[in-house]
């Protein structure tokens, strides 16, 4: 087991560039971008000077809001050079998120590009600004765009200029004053319930973090990884970008997810690896044109974010070619990754466990009610510890308190088993168990039975309430082009499989879930979609 590092994330960049200095870091093919480790380091470095000369000071927090495009990279490095807090912004937030995101976080600057799918960015932020109580901290608007500069903004292309008003020994100077265990990144919370918080990650907690799961997934200085997953989110910009520079490995970046535009990235720049959530390994899987791809440069990737259905991951290993891919469970509180499978686990691990702990990490379950720790093969709430572990919530302090214990164990809020081997395997979250008439209903279990339908794409489980049983089962269903199934179709399924009061008692269908932009189904949005429904037809 290797040790731990002590290293900033500037310091990570600075080893990956003196060993690999002419390996391609970072591709777009699709803007004919390409830098070597060299001169990511160097591009990062003028970045940073000219972040210093704007009068960025360690410790400041800066929020950047876009999506995977080069000046995001570009950031994230340049920075964590300067010991700037980069504050991740979800590429989806209207204006009451994002106010409140850059209020809460104290941010003084925000990097932003024009919009993202039709929500214009500059109209929102200036609409906010135009009130000056609103946002009395932010000092600096700084434009990603390519085209003039919107109004009191500051222009990208000339941060690097004003660079040159600050000397090399400067910037180095202060990459020497920072400190490993100084908070790097901050990124909020889903929010899928009440606001969001703000969860403070040093560099410590996701250069490690990487660098394992870069160990994990048998990622080395040769791979190419394909990163359509974003980079506001830790699968984005810890286990992709970080682990990549881990090992000196080229980054393939996606600006927007489109399937079609991942399967030409993968096929064009021969990529070994490709990262995604279950739903994005859906959408290339059903492309229509999906077998006219040659993906057979293909390895290794990671698939988390959510559930991994095993009937997706042995389609994924089989007709993706990804034979080592590997299944990795965490929270964004957790750096995020506490377990992952190996490539060298068998198939059945890899498609029913997320896998056995992290080096250098603690797990143990326990019960929810007493706190007790229990045994193997006993379902319970996941608790962690470790290197891992958040600093805490930004200003939350008693939620800080509700989710790391006096004996510094992170209270994960999932459910969970592990086997005698080791390998964990996730059974529900303790908020999405559907309790009907006494008994516990853990979604997952029934989810992962009906992806095994023939005509079953993808299902989504939610609760649903009841005046007689508290709550009733009902099931979000996406088919296949031209088939459909009916409530009896589904019941008729599950019979003599499973216990009735897990099988479905309510069918809705649909064509895409409602998402977080990390992938995440919202299923607090399919559930008042339910009730909406449930209540039109009584």
């Amino acid at each position: 087991m290797e040790t731990l590092k002590k290293q900033t994330i500037g310091s990570l960049l600075k080893t990956a560039a003196d060993r690999f200095p002419h390996h391609e870091a970072v591709v777009y093919s699709e803007l004919d971008l390409r830098y070597s480790y060299q001169k990511l380091y160097e591009e990062t470095g003028k970045i940073a000077k000219g972040l210093m000369a704007l009068g960025i000071k360690k410790g400041e927090h800066v929020a950047i809001w876009a999506s995977n495009i080069p000046e995001w990279i570009l950031l994230q490095f340049a920075t964590a050079r300067i010991g700037a807090v980069l504050v991740t912004v979800n590429t989806s937030y209207q204006a009451r998120e994002l106010e409140y995101l850059l209020d809460h976080s104290d941010s003084t600057t925000l990097f932003l590009m024009d919009g993202y799918k039709g929500t214009s960015y500059i109209d929102m932020i200036q609409s906010i600004v135009k009130d000056p109580k609103n946002l009395p901290k932010l000092e600096r608007l700084v434009y990603l765009g390519r085209g003039d500069t919107p109004e009191k903004m500051i222009s990208f292309a000339d941060i690097a200029k004003k660079g040159n008003l600050i000397s090399d020994d400067a910037l180095f100077e202060r990459e020497r004053s920072l400190s490993h265990e100084d908070v790097i990144n901050m990124q909020y919370t889903s929010g899928t319930t009440g606001f969001p918080k703000g969860v403070m990650l040093t560099h410590n907690n996701i250069v490690n973090n990487a660098a394992i799961v870069a160990a994990r997934m048998g990622l080395g200085s040769e791979d190419r990884l394909c990163i359509p997953v974003p980079l506001f989110h830790c699968f984005g910009c810890v286990l992709s970008t970080l682990a990549c520079v881990s090992v000196g490995a080229a980054m393939l970046p996606i600006i927007e997810f489109k399937p079609e535009r991942v399967l030409q990235t993968v096929e064009t720049e021969r990529c070994t690896g490709l990262q995604g959530v279950p739903t994005m390994f859906i959408a290339e899987l059903s492309h229509p044109d999906f077998a006219d791809y040659d993906l057979s440069s293909l390895r290794t990737g990671i698939m988390a974010g959510s559930p991994c259905p095993k009937e997706v991951m042995k389609k994924v290993m089989k007709q993706m070619n990804l034979t080592d891919i590997t299944i990795a469970y965490g929270q964004t509180e957790s750096s995020p990754v506490i377990t992952q499978t190996t490539i060298t686990d068998a198939i059945e691990r890899r498609v029913e466990t997320v896998g056995k702990v992290h080096p250098h990490v603690e797990i143990k379950i326990v019960d929810p009610e007493t706190g007790e720790t229990l045994g193997p093969d006993e379902q319970g709430e996941l608790c962690t510890r470790g290197y891992l572990v958040m600093k805490g919530y930004y200003k939350m302090e008693e939620a800080t308190k509700k989710a790391i214990d006096e004996d510094g164990w992170l209270h994960t809020g999932d459910l969970a088993e592990i086997d005698e081997d080791g390998y964990v395997r996730i059974t529900g979250r303790l908020k999405d168990m559907i309790v009907r008439g006494g008994e516990n209903i853990y979604p997952r279990e029934i989810e992962e039975f009906l992806y095994e339908h023939e005509d079953i794409v993808d299902v989504q489980i939610v609760g649903v309430p009841d005046e007689k049983y508290g709550e009733k089962t009902a099931a979000f269903i996406k088919c296949k082009p031209g088939k459909t199934l009916m409530l009896e179709d589904v019941r008729a399924f599950c019979k003599g499989q499973l216990s009735y009061y897990k099988i479905p008692e309510y069918v809705f269908h649909l064509d895409e879930y409602p998402l977080t932009a990390s992938g995440k189904v919202q299923k607090y949005i399919l559930r008042d979609w339910a009730k909406e429904a449930l209540h039109a037809v009584k």
